[in-house]
């Protein structure tokens, strides 16, 4: 039987509110009772509106953030309280795109030095080979060379998060997790990166966690959809069945409240990719 990559079993996740009492704060449940694997060359879709807990679970699966309470498994060992040397070896296999690419590249690095980094900490080849992987990650995106000397100020959103991608992509990972990687891009640029995102999952054999609000989106590369709500998972299945049999309301008023960020020529091609 094939081991998942990551693994939640019962993960909830309880932050402490600033209202209430100073010394018994009130409690905020962002995650409840979470049980989800990611199986590797799958795609999850997470969705859910804004507060259903699906960026924080994603967290917990990459180790951003630490469950509350559960057990949180790295191909079936027990990382729930991670050490250094695990954190490090879940960051070479589990990559993450985040939703803004403009705060999550650092504004004073060039391109070139955003790439060669993840390759210097994890001490990854020779100074040639990293050259080498930071031009064979830039034309996997799909941009020119000659962005390689930009700062990503000089980039427009798309390019951005293409370069962000390149990066989740420099360490060769088993899996990406997308954090809402579309919604902060021009509509005429989304299609282009689920294509993107579609087109590298199939080459490479990724694993992906796709997070967003707009389920009309995660249908286009989802293999198994998640919907959460108040952060429990109300409805999982494959992306087929929960969109065209969903058994939860909650699912049923998504599919009818949140008509498609992509124009339909553009959610045809993702379709297609």
């Amino acid at each position: 039987m094939t081991t998942p990559i990551i693994e939640l079993r019962d993960v909830e996740v309880t932050f402490r509110s600033r209202t209430g009492p100073l010394l018994n704060p009130h409690r905020v449940h962002a995650v409840r009772k979470v049980n989800l694997a990611l199986m590797p060359g799958e795609t999850i879709g997470i969705v859910g509106e804004s507060g259903c807990g699906k960026s924080t679970t994603a967290n917990v699966m990459c180790g951003l953030q630490t469950a509350t309470s559960g057990k949180v498994l790295f191909k079936g060992n027990d990382v729930t309280n991670r050490s250094a040397r695990q954190r490090m070896e879940i960051g070479r296999v589990v990559s993450v795109v985040f939703q803004d690419p403009a705060t999550a590249l650092n504004a004073r690095m060039s391109v070139r030095e955003q790439l060669l980094d993840p390759l210097v900490v994890h001490h990854v080849g020779s100074r040639k080979e990293r050259q080498d992987r930071v031009h064979e990650l830039i034309s996997m995106v799909g941009l020119p060379e000659s962005v390689l000397d930009a700062l990503p100020g000089q980039l427009s959103g798309g390019q951005r998060q293409r370069v962000a991608i390149a990066r989740a992509l420099s360490l060769e990972p088993d899996a990406i997790i997308a954090d809402e990687p579309t919604s902060a891009l021009d509509v005429s640029v989304r299609a282009q990166i689920l294509n993107l995102l579609s087109d590298l999952k199939r080459d490479l054999g990724l694993a992906m966690v796709f997070i967003s609000h707009d389920i009309q989106t995660v249908r286009y590369v989802s293999d198994r959809i998640v919907v959460m709500n108040a952060g429990q998972i109300v409805e999982e299945g494959p992306a087929a069945q929960v969109l065209n049999n969903p058994q939860h309301e909650y699912t049923r008023t998504l599919l009818g409240a949140a008509p498609s960020l992509l124009h339909p020529t553009e959610a045809e091609c993702a379709a297609r990719n």
